[in-house]
């Protein structure tokens, strides 16, 4: 499997500044039945112009819709197209069977100033949820959008909202030449604007997220040998941090982002590392034959999970962070690898194999409940949400295709995630974003 055997390929050379990729369109396979029925009625526009420059209710509801937990009303059966409360005539909207409403609107405030309002609103007790006015520059305005549609969710559901987070994954075309291309990629959550902040003619892998979001750490093979790199977003600039003798692999970063796990093999054997980025020290944790790789941080910091063929087939353990005794999480089927913990470390995604079949699951640590949760062939790399609900991963589509897909904790909501064109692989979903 790709995700255990794969981990060495070469990557070849490096850019910065390249084109955006092809986005992504992600699609519902599944949802939950009986999803809670709500109506955004599309902003109103206040400025100058036939239209917005963005469609900050278009996006607001298709956040809602791919969460998969709720039900749009169509835009054509609205019984009306208020945009503040005072025009909202609650009988008709509960005749469309809508427990919720959402109204706003878009006003110009100047050359590249913004007010976004909205208001959301329970129609049965025909009162206000809740309601802002938030001040936006152009560029912002999708964040704006995401962020309207997290509170929402937050207020609907109970459950901090995820739609204002990035994801990065690794993008797979032909170039001009016939040859791969691979493009380490970071987009929003619902796939839009994509940027290009790697590319190579060999593939990249195990992009990781720093805690505070600003970086990402990765593999690259352009030196001729495997090294990790940390990349700073904001500017491009970016620093080896591992290149012993040997592999160096698969980082994972700390809960307080001074710190990353590696799977290094610079003593003979692949094993687990911890390295302090500020001095270079570096902490060997385990001392084994096996192959051990794949480090995985606990959210806590006490705890790194990690896979292991100490006992005869890869299996999922764990180690002290600073040191001590090996102790193994799953005894369930002969492949258990990969794996991530939640947000709330009480659990952790894995790849589970059992008759040929690579599926993500989920154990549950306090009781060692496994739980398997999608039903592809080969499916790997799961990434988890930052609130914990979804998990994104990387499977097969039709025809062999890499394609991205998610799939709710509990199972119940599932999408794909495709790009127009090429493949897409490695995903990981980053943290939560400071408010804008």
């Amino acid at each position: 499997m790709r995700g255990w055997t794969g981990k060495w390929l070469a990557v070849g050379a490096l850019l910065w500044a390249l084109p955006a990729a092809a986005v992504l369109r992600i699609e519902i396979t599944q949802g939950v039945e009986g999803a809670f029925p709500i109506a955004v009625v599309p902003f109103a526009w206040q400025g100058p112009g036939a239209g917005p420059p963005e469609d900050v209710g278009a996006i607001v509801a298709r956040d809602l819709r791919l969460s998969g937990r709720f039900s749009l009303l169509p835009a054509a059966d609205m019984p009306g197209r208020p945009h503040h409360a005072d025009q909202v005539a609650f009988p008709a909207w509960r005749a469309v069977g809508v427990d919720a409403v959402v109204v706003g609107r878009l006003k110009a405030l100047g050359p590249d100033a913004y007010a976004v309002q909205f208001q959301l609103l329970d129609v049965y007790q025909r009162r206000q949820l809740i309601g802002y006015s938030i001040p936006a520059r152009r560029g912002q305005l999708r964040r704006v959008a995401h962020r309207i549609a997290d509170l929402i969710y937050e207020k609907l559901t109970g459950e901090r909202g995820a739609f204002d987070t990035r994801v990065a994954y690794v993008s797979v075309v032909r170039g001009a030449d016939g040859a791969k291309v691979y493009r380490l990629v970071v987009a929003d959550s619902d796939g839009a604007r994509p940027r290009t902040i790697v590319t190579s003619r060999s593939p990249l892998l195990s992009p990781a997220w720093s805690p505070d979001g600003r970086e990402i750490a990765y593999v690259s093979f352009e030196s001729g040998r495997p090294q990790v790199f940390v990349q700073t977003l904001a500017t491009g600039a970016r620093r080896v941090v591992a290149s012993f003798p040997g592999l160096n692999g698969a980082p994972a970063w700390s809960p307080d982002g001074r710190r990353l796990a590696l799977a290094l093999s610079r003593d003979g054997n692949p094993e687990i590392y911890v390295l302090e980025l500020a001095s270079g020290t570096l902490r060997r944790l385990t001392r084994d034959p096996a192959i051990d790789t794949e480090p995985a941080w606990a959210p806590d910091g006490r705890w790194i999970a990690f896979t292991s063929d100490r006992g005869g087939s890869p299996q999922i353990y764990r180690v002290p962070a600073d040191g001590g005794r090996v102790e193994r999480l799953t005894f369930e089927g002969g492949y258990n690898a990969r794996a991530v913990y939640a947000p709330d470390g009480r659990s952790i995604a894995l790849v589970h194999g059992a008759r040929g079949r690579y599926r993500i699951a989920v154990l549950e640590l306090a009781s060692g409940t496994l739980q398997v949760l999608t039903d592809g062939r080969l499916d790997e790399s799961p990434s988890f949400a930052p609130n914990g609900r979804m998990i994104l991963y990387a499977t097969r589509g039709p025809g062999g295709r890499g394609v991205l897909a998610a799939v709710s904790a509990d199972g119940r909501v599932r999408q794909r995630l495709v790009l127009q064109e090429g493949e897409v692989r490695e995903p990981a979903w980053g943290p939560f974003r400071p408010r804008p």
